[in-house]
């Protein structure tokens, strides 16, 4: 019995008998398909599905298609629409066209499918993988790898028991740019480096007030939805597509989508290779009422746009900025000087070394200054990131990839522990000196209270009155990286996994 023909019976069974039959089912399924899998001749084709085809899943038709060792052979799309209009364009492009599914399931059941990349909203990517990989194929998942902590994990455990080839849509571990950058970092080029700060200064306009809207008819909903809760009303955001990264049920807010970029290269310069020991994220999803003139305006989202996390590492440190409000007018000197001050958006890494500083300041160029700020060295070269992939299939050799499932997962955690610490405090609404006395005694090398006074310099130049529009404080947490569970805390570990529909499951 296939994945997808265990799902469509689940109607006729209780939860617990579904269970039941879909383990076993999935696991003689993934004998029988690793059995049969096709090995790739060296002058064959790997047979791609593209699971996600609107928005970022386009970027991975065109990269793909770049590729003449891939024939992309399937679109997997839940809006039938998408589906087709990209289909007809890979056919233009590549000379036949792609079978489409709405189902991702019914292209794990295809043989002739070797591969697949997954550009899905993120609440699926964990699952695809998971299925993909027991349906005998290889994987490329964008980031962030997982949605939890625990999916994390159960890829790296999954991908480890059928022997696939899984990495991350982590660009930047292929950039020749940043891979030279961080020889030069780890080989002393600054001094002695223990601290990284990452950024994400990006615009978020509100995303439209919370509401009941229609679904478009191209789109399968059940489906989309996927492991994640079924809502009621359906839809609560006036955009259906993109949008589902400020609601938590579906996304993870920036922290986990332009962040994971930020954090790995952050985690990777410095040496970590685990999840932090302490996390503490204060913030809030403000400035929108301002924006609007309506000091009653209830934003469809429900991430912050604005927040801040200390993770401590031993003898090391990260500090995550997340800003969704204008930063035109910065008034951050150190850092526009050293990320360059420009209307917009400022993106990327910052290590303060003993010596020096160097910057990432795209996913093609990273810069190094003395401790005077004068620029002293500067790296160039992008990035060729599934052109490793597709390496690394055909190698079967793991050791080939330049994002391992191990990277995605500790750099995506960084975003996910950070926002915990959110989450259980949102209702704690304090003010600055409440927040200060609280960072100040956390030993790290950033001064913590002129980042927070940063924090709130930069929401008044947008019109929130913090005494009015208080940030929200969260607990310090600790995590016990050997069990990958916070220490004597309940409440956060509730965070680590979630309630997965029937059909929808984690493979155990």
């Amino acid at each position: 019995m296939t994945l997808s023909q265990v799902s469509r019976s689940m109607t006729q069974l209780t939860r617990r008998q579904f269970t039941s039959l879909a383990i076993s089912a999935s696991a003689a399924a993934c004998v029988s398909r690793n059995a049969f899998v096709r090995a790739v001749a060296p002058n064959d084709k790997i047979g791609l599905a593209v699971i996600g085809v609107n928005g970022r899943g386009s970027e991975h038709i065109r990269e793909f298609l770049g590729d003449d060792r891939v024939e992309i052979r399937a679109l997997v799309d839940i809006d039938s629409y998408v589906g087709e209009t990209k289909a007809k364009m890979v056919g233009e492009m590549q000379g036949h066209r792609p079978t489409v599914y709405t189902d991702l399931r019914a292209a794990f059941d295809d043989a002739s499918i070797d591969a697949v990349s997954v550009a899905t909203p993120n609440h699926w990517h964990a699952l695809a993988g998971l299925w993909a990989m027991q349906a005998g194929k290889d994987a490329y998942i964008e980031k962030p790898v997982c949605h939890n902590i625990t999916e994390g994990r159960a890829l790296i455990d999954m991908a480890a028991k059928y022997k696939r080839i899984a990495t991350v849509g982590t660009q930047c571990r292929s950039s020749k740019a940043i891979r030279e950058a961080m020889e030069f970092l780890q080989s002393g080029g600054i001094g002695e480096c223990n601290f990284a700060r990452g950024l994400c200064y990006k615009r978020r306009p509100s995303i439209g007030a919370l509401g009941d809207y229609q679904i478009p008819e191209s789109v399968d909903f059940n489906l989309w939805s996927g492991p994640a809760a079924y809502t009621d009303p359906k839809l609560t955001r006036k955009q259906f597509h993109y949008d589902w990264h400020w609601q938590r049920l579906y996304g993870n807010g920036d922290f986990g989508n332009q962040g994971p970029h930020q954090t790995d290269i952050a985690r990777w310069g410095l040496g970590i290779t685990t999840h932090p020991e302490k996390i503490i994220t204060y913030g809030g999803r403000l400035g929108y009422q301002a924006e609007r003139k309506d000091p009653d305006y209830v934003d469809a989202g429900d991430t912050p746009n604005t927040c801040v996390s200390i993770l401590q590492y031993p003898g090391k440190c990260i500090v995550f900025e997340t800003r969704g409000l204008s930063v035109d007018d910065s008034a951050d000197d150190e850092i526009n000087r050293l990320i360059g001050y420009t209307r917009g958006n400022k993106v990327g890494v910052i290590f303060y070394g003993s010596e020096g500083y160097m910057v990432q300041e795209s996913y093609d160029k990273v810069l190094a200054y003395d401790k005077d700020f004068n620029l002293t060295k500067t790296f160039t070269g992008g990035p060729s990131h599934m052109r490793n992939f597709i390496d690394a299939c055909i190698s079967r050799n793991e050791s080939d990839l330049n994002a391992p499932l191990i990277d995605g997962h500790l750099s995506a955690g960084i975003s996910h522990l950070g926002n915990i610490s959110y989450y259980l405090g949102q209702d704690n609404k304090a003010s600055r000196d409440e927040i200060a006395s609280v960072v100040a005694d956390i030993q790290t090398p950033d001064d913590n209270v002129a980042t927070l006074d940063r924090t709130i310099r930069h929401l008044q130049d947008n019109g929130v009155d913090p005494e009015k529009y208080p940030l929200s404080l969260g607990p310090v947490l600790s995590f016990d990286n050997d069990k990958e569970t916070f220490v004597g805390n309940a409440a956060a570990d509730a965070y680590l996994t979630r309630e997965y529909r029937a059909g929808f499951e984690l493979p155990t």
